[in-house]
């Protein structure tokens, strides 16, 4: 910070590695903080590191949270010297580097997309309390996302509107760029966003559905045994002068009342379409 006269606001942001993201101009250079983003398949979660940039017409300089390969082929186009990195400023190399991390934006959506589309089809056929899991965790990390790619979105936007000579005319186009790309993002992760509540719409009217059928049934049951319950507890009573009991025949005809009293039932629930 002493060597290249940062503000010590900066290095505050950039020892707290907590900072939203966001683009702030000083009289020797331009400050971003952003996220940079990538999916863990193995885990199934979205991981982030701060990034902090200094920018001035001489030099940029980054700091990272944690050591990171992100940055690899915008290394190899330096030392080989492909494309216009070596000829432009400071000003590309820092549009380079927000076009990866954009880029591995975009990568990180459409690997947990792929998985929230995945999700689709076992909403509909087996809502199991496993795909309930998957939902939410998809939405958590969704919201994470947001929450990263958001105000990444405002530094971009910053970035490509502020006055200053660090910025050439000449890379406004680029900049230009990085916001198709950051609206891209932004767009894609809406849409899996609304994705994952439609989901998790249907998979609560589904199980609502299994449990209406299965009290449906119930209830179906519970109706066709009232009537059965209500005889046998007539005969099933201890009173010593009931007639049909001394009656031959009265246990088959007391069976015979019972069946028949049943089957009216279902008949008349089938054909009224409630079986």
């Amino acid at each position: 910070g002493t060597v290249f006269n940062l503000h010590p606001l900066i290095l505050e942001d950039i020892v707290h590695t907590g900072q939203r993201p966001k683009f702030e101009e000083y009289d020797n250079g331009l400050f971003m903080v952003l996220k940079m983003l990538r999916f863990n398949t193995e885990d199934e979660r979205v991981q982030g590191d701060q990034l902090s940039l200094f920018m001035s017409g001489k030099y940029l300089i980054t700091f990272h949270e944690k050591p990171v390969d992100v940055f690899n082929p915008v290394r190899e186009r330096i030392r080989k010297h492909r494309g216009r990195i070596r000829e432009y400023g400071t000003d590309y190399l820092a549009y380079a580097m927000l076009d990866t991390i954009l880029d591995n934006y975009i990568a990180s959506i459409a690997a947990i997309g792929s998985r929230i589309e995945d999700l689709e089809e076992a909403v509909l056929e087996d809502p199991s309390n496993e795909v309930l899991n998957l939902i939410t965790t998809y939405k958590r990390e969704v919201h994470y996302l947001r929450k990263s790619i958001r105000p990444a979105r405002e530094l971009v936007m910053a970035f490509a509107k502020c006055d200053t000579e660090i910025v050439s005319e000449k890379i406004i186009p680029f900049l230009k760029d990085l916001q198709d790309l950051i609206s891209q993002a932004t767009e894609a992760l809406d849409s899996y966003r609304e994705m994952l509540s439609d989901q998790l719409n249907i998979y609560n009217t589904s199980v609502g559905n299994k449990l209406n059928e299965i009290m449906k049934i119930l209830t179906i049951f519970a109706a066709i045994f009232i009537p059965l319950t209500f005889i046998a507890g007539i005969y099933g009573t201890n009173f010593e002068y009931l007639p049909e009991l001394k009656f031959k025949y009265s246990y088959f005809i007391f069976w015979g009342i019972i069946v028949t009293v049943a089957g009216v039932m279902i008949g008349f629930f089938k054909k009224r379409g409630w079986m």
